[in-house]
């Protein structure tokens, strides 16, 4: 159990070091530490206590990945459908005017998704929402 104990911890340090573990949520965390206890104290003799602990990891952690397999399908709007809200938003996040052409939108995304993309310490997110943004108004722009 003491070789289990050290592949948790491994597993651990590699999802930090990969930048894995930004996109775990509190629940993720929670079941890694429990894994983490479980897998301590059944390698100190414990594992009346450690075993169902590190069971219930595994099993939550098999449950998030059947979860994440699964693709979710959206209904996309259609393009005339756009609401200016949303416009009004990519542009405030790119940091543009309403009268942008298609370059300022090319700059602006690109001077913004320097700084912001996970290679160089960014979330995905963040660098998601920048690209969609470009999309957008790209879009808009393009329907005007």
């Amino acid at each position: 159990m003491g070789v289990l104990a050290l592949l948790i911890a491994a597993v651990a340090i590699w999802l930090i070091w990969s930048g894995k573990l930004r996109r775990m949520t509190a629940k993720d965390g929670m079941a890694l530490g429990a894994a983490l206890v479980g897998a301590v104290l059944a390698a100190k003799g414990k594992p009346v206590i450690g075993a169902p602990l590190l069971i219930s990891a595994v099993l939550f952690f098999a449950q998030q990945g059947q979860a994440r397999a699964r693709p979710r399908r959206r209904a996309m709007p259609p393009a005339a459908a756009q609401d200016q809200g949303d416009v009004a938003r990519a542009r405030a996040l790119l940091g543009l005017g309403p009268d942008a052409d298609a370059a300022a939108i090319r700059a602006a995304h690109r001077r913004l998704i320097a700084s912001v993309h996970p290679d160089k310490g960014g979330t995905e997110a963040l660098a998601a929402q920048i690209n969609a943004a470009r999309d957008l108004l790209l879009q808009e722009r393009k329907r005007r």
